[in-house]
């Protein structure tokens, strides 16, 4: 009978990784050019707060997971024709987004910023931003936030296909200034060599019509499955340490927010 039972339960741990193993691998996408959430590491591999998070998520839900690196302007675009089955590269909640796909929960939140020359004053309405160039992540919602609501104010608004092309521009000098996340901006920009000199200029932009309502992982409309164990693994990561060790691994600060 013990000989049966050990049996038994050898086949059904084959079994188990039988079916771990058929199951289809889930594809994430993420621009790997948006530090510290996503970047390239000397060696060509992905580092970042990002991506640490989406390979914990994966290991709580017990499933293979492989990285599709792809421009943000075009993540949205190849999930709908099934080229990943996941975005997970900072991309926020909003309204609009909502129409195209659905998002989990929120995994963090940080308000936006302005970074410009040490020393600018930008008041609260704005004004003094008459004339500037503004550099933003084409297809972001920095992009949707300073057309809708710098340009109306006289700043021209200049798209890039990427964060650090901006910064090259900020600092030879073509642009004024970038809008971005606030993390972002700290660690990609000022706190680098490129970004002495510079600083946080004028108010945190908050607005939810905007900036939405956190950072989520977004999924094809209608899948359920992956959004409910998505979900799910956000929420136990959570509560047993792990989000905690990969945050303080990149910040000094509660980066989940309220």
């Amino acid at each position: 009978m013990k000989k049966l039972a050990l049996f038994g339960a050898l086949a059904l741990s084959v079994l188990s990784m039988s079916a771990f193993a058929d199951e289809k691998p889930l594809k994430i996408g993420i621009e790997a050019a948006y530090p510290p959430f996503a970047s390239k590491a000397p060696d060509g591999t992905i580092v970042g707060f990002d991506y640490d998070i989406g390979n914990a998520l994966c290991a709580e839900m017990k499933v293979k997971c492989t990285w599709v690196e792809q421009p943000f302007d075009g993540l949205i675009p190849a999930l709908k024709v099934r080229k990943i089955d996941a975005i997970l590269s900072s991309m926020s909640i909003t309204d609009e987004r909502k129409q195209s796909v659905d998002f989990t929960n929120k995994y963090y939140n940080t308000p936006a910023r302005l970074v410009m020359k040490q020393g600018t004053t930008v008041s609260d309405s704005m004004a003094e931003l008459k004339g500037k160039v503004i550099g933003v992540q084409r297809g972001s919602i920095h992009e949707r936030f300073a057309t809708e609501v710098l340009q109306p104010l006289g700043v021209e608004v200049k798209p890039y296909s990427s964060q650090n092309e901006i910064y090259l521009d900020v600092s030879a000098g073509r642009l004024d200034g970038t809008l971005a996340d606030a993390t972002l901006l700290q660690d990609g920009f000022l706190n680098t060599d490129a970004g002495k000199g510079y600083a946080f200029i004028g108010p945190a932009f908050t607005d939810a019509k905007y900036f939405g309502d956190g950072i989520g992982i977004a999924v094809r409309k209608g899948d359920e499955a992956d959004l409910a164990r998505l979900n799910a693994a956000i929420a136990a990561i959570r509560a047993n340490g792990t989000y905690k060790k990969i945050q303080d691994k990149y910040f000094d600060f509660d980066i989940y927010g309220q």
